[in-house]
């Protein structure tokens, strides 16, 4: 059978914190089935709470590396259940939660090149970690090591002009360090560092797969414009710690082909390929095919994003991001993350509209734009953006005071306006300016925040028939990058997109809303940056 006629399914994983999802597409784009896994009720014999465990200190956040492990086969075997004919997939990419880090311990790469279909992955690889709970991008426990990090770089500056962002807690240089300066001892007993997306695909190919340099620039150890790990960077990390990491790679390039272990035990092809896997923010942006000043996207999920394509980066070492393009080698992606997102949203609407959606929606509808004057701030995880440590909750009035408690609906309103306020402030500040709006992520489904976000910024938003743009954006990436594969060189992302499902128009902006909310910009930054000093 020829490559052509086999080439009928594209394969997108997803590994985020909560769940471990398939997405399978045709030729023509067209999604042919979804799966997934679940870390908390699928795995419950991990423990885990939103697919993490959290520490005694309030700021370690781990993931047990081996529940991913376990999850993979549960994944392909539940695909199996529903006769999805794996034998026709001709590549699979994917997609990982951003900045989490998975160290394998030397010999592991001898186990994965002998993996057998007799015995699970987890029962093979169950002793391959040299750290077991691999940290994660929640968490918050390297303020040492990043003010460590950017001192010995020349500051804060001189740091996100190379790297393109500022020290970062969850940035897994400074993971890397602490894990260094802790932990010597499964420091050097590790073999290879991976990310999140680059261990799945390691698992596939048996083979340690290269970490790309879209995920690869959200690490404080790359040069973004070089594409290669930055010296400097590295000394000032760990000892050896190039030969840890592996070389980086593009993101359109093949990892190898699929391990006979998923060959013989779940039936795919020998011919299948395994396309470099990205982030979950990169893979978002190839899904929502962001390719124009303007066009944005806010994905609303266990961390909100806002994020868009730039042609050249300008980085700052005050706020937001700046990657490697994930489909254009030589463009950078923009981006600002937020970790109060969905489970700060639940928890607002756990104690204000008694756990309902119906409720906290009809606050909404309710409501007028600006709150009556009333903001707030919800802090329950340590924030990224703006650099918020202290947790907690934070109202204010219409003219500024600092009060206890607002009343159910005033609450429901100023956690969404708060949070979309904070993203059009640090989005602009960065480039990112909106002349549209591509909505994803579970939230994107609430017609009445679609709303707010539409005033708050003031133009169109749009959404995809798929809420879950990361997977979608992996199976996409895995057509482009076979293509790429056949046709010997890089082949614009943009030729594939032809087929791909039109946007839907969700809500369009009020002029008035709008006008409201431009006016209130302006003393939401006085606050934030009261709520930052404070936070200090």
């Amino acid at each position: 059978m020829s490559n052509k006629k086999r080439a009928k399914y594209f394969l997108g994983l997803d590994s985020s914190t909560q769940s471990l999802k398939a997405t399978i597409i045709d030729s023509h784009l067209k999604v042919v089935n979804e799966c997934s896994v679940n870390f908390d009720s699928d795995l419950p014999k991990y423990k885990t709470t939103g697919g993490v465990h959290r520490g005694k200190d309030g700021l370690t956040v781990t993931a047990p590396a081996i529940m991913w492990v376990e999850a993979l086969d549960l994944l392909f075997q539940k695909l199996r259940k529903q006769k999805v004919p794996l034998g026709k997939v001709a590549a699979i990419a994917g997609s990982g939660q951003q900045h989490g880090s998975v160290w394998l311990k030397k010999g592991t790469l001898k186990i994965l090149k002998s993996l057998t279909p007799s015995r699970t992955l987890k029962e093979q690889l169950k002793n391959g970690f040299s750290v077991e709970d691999s940290p994660i991008w929640m968490d918050s426990s390297t303020t040492k090591q990043c003010a460590q990090r950017e001192k010995a770089m020349g500051g804060p500056q001189a740091v996100a002009d190379i790297t393109g962002s500022r020290a970062y807690e969850r940035f897994t240089g400074n993971q890397i360090a602490k894990i260094y300066q802790k932990n010597r001892i499964g420091y050097n007993l590790t073999e290879r560092i991976a990310l999140v997306s680059s261990f799945i695909p390691t698992l596939l190919i048996g083979d340690y797969a290269p970490i790309d340099v879209s995920d690869g620039s959200g690490m404080n150890l790359m040069d973004i414009r070089s594409r290669k790990w930055s010296k400097k960077a590295l000394d000032c990390t760990a000892p050896g710690l190039s030969t840890k990491l592996g070389k980086p790679e593009l993101s359109h390039k093949v990892a190898g082909k699929i391990h006979l272990y998923f060959v013989e035990k779940y039936g795919f092809n020998t011919d299948c390929l395994i396309i470099v896997f990205s982030g979950d923010n990169p893979n978002s942006l190839a899904g929502l095919h962001l390719q124009r000043p303007g066009d944005i996207a806010v994905s609303l999920g266990t961390s909100d994003t806002v994020f868009g394509f730039l042609s050249k980066p300008v980085p700052s070492a005050s706020e937001g991001h700046i990657f490697v393009n994930p489909v254009d080698p030589k463009a950078y992606m923009a981006l600002v993350c937020y970790k109060n997102g969905s489970l700060t949203r639940e928890y607002v609407r756990n104690g204000s509209a008694s756990g309902s959606w119906e409720k906290f929606n009809s606050y909404l509808r309710q409501g007028k734009a600006g709150n009556d004057g009333n903001i707030g701030f919800y802090v329950k995880e340590p924030e990224i953006t703006p650099p918020i440590l202290t947790t907690g909750i934070s109202r204010y009035d219409s003219i500024g005071r600092r009060v206890k408690s607002f009343p159910p609906a005033t609450e429901v309103r100023a956690v969404i306006e708060g949070q979309f306020l904070s993203m059009r402030l640090h989005g602009e500040n960065i480039g990112l300016k909106a002349r549209n709006i591509l909505a994803t992520g579970g939230a994107s489904a609430n017609k009445e925040i679609l709303k707010i976000m539409a005033n708050v910024f003031g133009v169109p938003v749009y959404i995809a028939k798929q809420t879950s743009s990361a997977s979608l954006g992996a199976a996409y990436r895995a057509l482009h990058g076979w293509i790429c594969s056949r046709s010997g060189k890089f082949v614009p992302y943009a030729r594939i997109l032809s087929s791909a499902p039109p946007f839907k128009k969700a809500a369009v902006p009020d002029k008035k809303a709008f006008a409201v909310y431009t006016s209130m910009l302006k003393k939401y930054a006085v606050l934030e940056n009261k709520m930052m000093v404070q936070s200090a």
